[in-house]
């Protein structure tokens, strides 16, 4: 194949953080005992910082194991799809100004159960990507 064929278009700073903020929830990569996992949560952005509650489980547990995580909040709109991913480290908030400062965020848990815990996701890099949904392309043989 003769021409390069990148449906592909890498995002923006600034739009990588909007999309992170308009979409209500993620998905939240941990390793922990030797497995990775994936949970969905619900979350808010506050100065470019990605906060969540939680209770105590595999999610916390797995942070106090090996706080590298990564975050990754998807939006498809027809044919059209953006992707942004945010590596960095994430940790429960310890003291009494923490967590009173996250209180004031909009951040309701979705699960009716019981979410004592708040987490930032402090970043070390947020991306983003964006492309049409369309047909694969001819391909030599």
């Amino acid at each position: 194949m003769s021409e390069n064929l990148n449906p592909f278009r890498v995002m923006d700073s600034q739009r990588v953080w909007e999309l992170l903020g308009d979409m209500p929830y993620g998905r939240l990569a941990v390793q922990g005992a030797g497995l990775v996992d994936i949970f969905p949560v619900n979350h808010v952005v506050n100065q470019r910082k990605i906060y969540f509650r939680t209770s105590q489980g595999t999610k916390l547990a797995s942070l106090v194991v090996n706080n590298h995580v990564a975050f990754e909040v998807d939006k498809v709109e027809g044919t059209h799809v953006e992707s942004a991913v945010v590596h960095g480290r994430a940790r429960r908030l310890e003291t009494r100004a923490e967590v009173e400062a996250a209180e004031q965020l909009p951040l309701t848990p979705w699960a009716p159960n019981y979410k004592f815990h708040y987490v930032v996701l402090e970043p070390d890099d947020a991306t983003g990507r964006e492309f049409t949904m369309g047909e694969e392309p001819d391909h030599d043989l």
